[in-house]
């Protein structure tokens, strides 16, 4: 199969279009072309194919089955027990349906994964294989990365991003249930909806013991709200002075199930470190052990990345 054009059929920079990202494009004279592709030296569209929803299962001449998805949004619902030897996909816009296709068992390792109807709907090349670097890397772990990021900065968003394309993710939420507060319900909800269907969601502050069974996927969201359900615990709130001190035994444990863990995991934290300073001795207490927290995960990590304003600069 060679695939020969990778744009939406408007092409990208999209004529016309004042977007940032054809602006982009076009200011650096470069165009990519509409999708086009051949099996087996034939261009898919005359090979003998079979519609299906959101796209068309190819067959090529030496019998080779390519799924291709129809356009921008498309999700080709594979035909059952199909293991397809390549998978022409729209990962710009649905990421998630890559994940599907792997838990179906259609797409497996030696089926060859593209993206195609790409278009201004990703901000530039350089972002779109910064996310098919996570996208199309095995979904198995041992793996950890750490996102870093100030309030609405968009870091969960990011981690979301990152796990899309795995076949199953177990979504640790440490936040838990706030019983009254609408406006916290609704977060949640607006956290849920953005998650495909298909993922487990586990609302507990039992991290360690998550990472330490866990095989697949998991994104932990967040460190934040872990760190202050532990120091509730060990009672640390009572004792600022001494705080870190006694939440140290539960950070110990964090950092030994994160290092030991088998699982693809993803977790979210905040970053103190440019707030202001904080004006009560807790607030300085939590603060303090957040940061010891977040610089021992991260020298446990494979990747760390800070988010700012929805862009992600990864860290050395």
């Amino acid at each position: 199969m060679e695939v020969r054009g990778t744009a939406a059929a408007g092409g990208w920079p999209e004529d016309g279009c004042g977007c940032a990202s054809c602006g982009a494009l076009r200011a650096r004279g470069v165009r990519y072309a509409p999708f086009a592709a051949t099996v087996g030296g034939v261009p898919w569209a005359d090979c003998a194919r079979t519609d299906v929803p959101g796209g068309h299962d190819v067959r090529g001449p030496s019998g080779e089955r390519v799924l291709v998805a129809a356009g921008p949004g498309a999700r080709p619902e594979p035909a059952p027990d199909v293991r397809y030897d390549a998978a022409l996909l729209d990962l710009v816009g649905a990421p998630e349906h890559l994940g599907y296709l792997r838990s179906v068992g259609a797409v497996a390792e030696g089926t060859r994964v593209a993206a195609v109807h790409v278009d201004h709907r990703v901000r530039s090349p350089a972002e779109l294989e910064r996310r098919l670097g996570f996208w199309l890397r095995p979904p198995g772990g041992p793996h950890r990365t750490l996102l870093l990021g100030g309030a609405r900065s968009g870091k969960s968003a990011e981690a979301e991003l990152r796990l899309a394309a795995c076949p199953e993710v177990a979504y640790v939420a440490t936040g838990g249930a706030r019983d009254g507060d609408a406006e916290w319900a609704a977060r949640v909800e607006a956290h849920r909806r953005r998650r495909p269907a298909r993922w487990r969601t586990a609302e507990t502050t039992d991290v360690a013991g998550v990472l330490e069974s866990a095989a697949g996927a998991v994104l932990v969201d967040g460190l934040g709200t872990w760190l202050a359900a532990a120091m509730d615990e060990a009672g640390a709130w009572d004792e600022p002075a001494d705080a870190v001190r006694r939440v140290l035994p539960r950070v110990d444990a964090l950092v030994a199930a994160w290092r030991g863990t088998a699982a693809r995991v993803v977790a979210v934290s905040d970053e103190v470190g440019l707030s202001l300073v904080p004006d009560t001795p807790s607030g300085r207490a939590f603060r303090d052990a957040l940061g010891l927290l977040n610089q021992r995960l991260a020298a446990e990590s494979e990747e760390a990345a800070l988010v700012v304003a929805g862009r992600v600069a990864e860290l050395p």
